[in-house]
């Protein structure tokens, strides 16, 4: 079903008449439902106020900190060879990274990720250790979260400047047409601001 919706201008001075959505020049494309269904509910975001809310919430339980590579500890258990944790220099809980950050730490000491993530976690944690200590040392800033669980969000060098999310979101939640995507992929222009 093709729709075409018009909506009035927000204002008086509005330089346009609205904002037209034609679906016939776009293609309709699953893959966006089924990558927003796959995700848990804490990233299921349906509008860009709520993506900023979330990410302001992050950024409130972050922190960043620099230690020395070889300060970083890995550690894995027997019993549980799906897991990896890490030891951080200030941080008394264990780490648990992202997959965006466990690539960053195998990048770091030259270890193909790909491999050491199909391989049982204690024996991953090895080569990890290993990586870290046979290294030159070096700083890294670390970004950790705190939700329930202490997680590792990033492994970057000292002087990495980082913009937040809630930065760019907040830019795109203030332009005057913000477009949201539904769980079935469908687009509703919203030219009003928050829901």
């Amino acid at each position: 079903m093709t729709t075409t919706t018009i909506l009035p201008p927000a204002s008086r001075g509005a330089a346009s008449g609205g904002f037209r959505i034609d679906p016939s020049r776009g293609e309709r494309n699953a893959r966006v439902s089924s990558e927003w269904f796959s995700r848990p509910d804490d990233e299921r975001y349906l509008s860009l106020f709520d993506l900023h809310a979330a990410t302001l919430a992050r950024a409130d339980r972050a922190t960043a900190r620099t230690v020395e590579s070889r300060a970083i500890r890995v550690e894995a258990s027997r019993d549980n060879a799906e897991r990896l944790t890490l030891s951080v220099p200030g941080q008394n809980d264990p780490i648990a990274p992202t997959h965006w950050s466990f690539g960053q730490m195998c990048s770091l000491v030259g270890a193909p990720s790909s491999y050491l993530r199909n391989l049982p976690a204690p024996l991953a944690a090895i080569n990890l250790q290993h990586g870290l200590l046979a290294h030159r040392t070096e700083l890294v800033k670390t970004l950790e979260t705190e939700d329930g669980r202490v997680e590792l969000r990033a492994v970057t060098g000292p002087d990495y400047g980082r913009i937040g999310t809630m930065s760019w979101s907040a830019r795109c939640a203030r332009s005057p047409v913000t477009e949201r995507v539904t769980p079935t992929g469908r687009y509703r222009a919203s030219s009003t601001g928050p829901p």
